[in-house]
């Protein structure tokens, strides 16, 4: 059997492999310095647009919430908010109206992708003043 801290670090790669973060993952320090056989794993505290994401994932929604996608149809990028029926909610890199998205019209972003979108979104706010 691995140790709890072995268990701990599988975890924290498994989130992070899917766009999940959580910074405060430890092993609890009160049972992990007991006599316990089994110390419990501190999930710790996270953010609400962190729990949005690890609940995307659990859920197996794909793009997760809170990554980016490219709807297919017209190549804009949007950062996904949601999963509504057979639709991905999507709103744009720089802010703005949602729109949604047939789920097979939605693939990942690169991120030169996202950062060719977020620099369309600065010039053209650079232009209004």
């Amino acid at each position: 059997m691995r140790s709890t801290e072995e268990v701990v670090e599988s975890l924290r790669q498994a989130l992070v492999g899917a766009g999940v973060v959580l910074p405060s993952l430890c092993v609890d320090p009160v049972t992990g310095a007991s006599e316990e056989p089994f110390a419990l794993v501190d999930l710790g505290r996270c953010n609400v647009r962190v729990a949005e994401r690890l609940a995307s994932v659990v859920r197996g929604e794909r793009p997760a919430v809170g990554t980016h996608a490219v709807d297919v149809r017209d190549g804009r990028v949007g950062e996904v908010v949601g999963h509504v029926g057979g639709s991905v909610r999507l709103r744009p890199v720089g802010g703005g109206r949602e729109w949604d998205c047939p789920k097979e019209a939605v693939v990942d972003a690169q991120p030169e992708e996202v950062m060719r979108a977020r620099l369309r979104e600065t010039n053209r706010e650079s232009v209004r003043g």
